[in-house]
């Protein structure tokens, strides 16, 4: 299907689209963004770490608290 001259007069070209994305966001804005994300994937891991040993803990006082119910 052929464009007419009004459609073919909206394409974009690589040099309008990249000077549009300068005033979106530069490289440095998008390495800040993925270093914050980083950064709270990490915390997210520890924390799931940490609830893991928590978890454990209890586990093993749950049955001591047992053993010294029957005794």
């Amino acid at each position: 299907m052929p464009l007419t001259p009004e459609q073919f007069n909206k394409l974009v070209t690589k040099e309008d689209l990249d000077e549009k994305l300068k005033d979106i966001a530069t490289k440095e804005d998008v390495h800040k963004i993925l270093a914050a994300v980083d950064g709270i994937a990490k915390k997210h891991k520890d924390f799931e770490t940490e609830l893991v040993a928590n978890q454990g803990a209890h586990d093993r006082f749950e049955t001591r608290i047992k053993n010294l119910e029957k005794v």
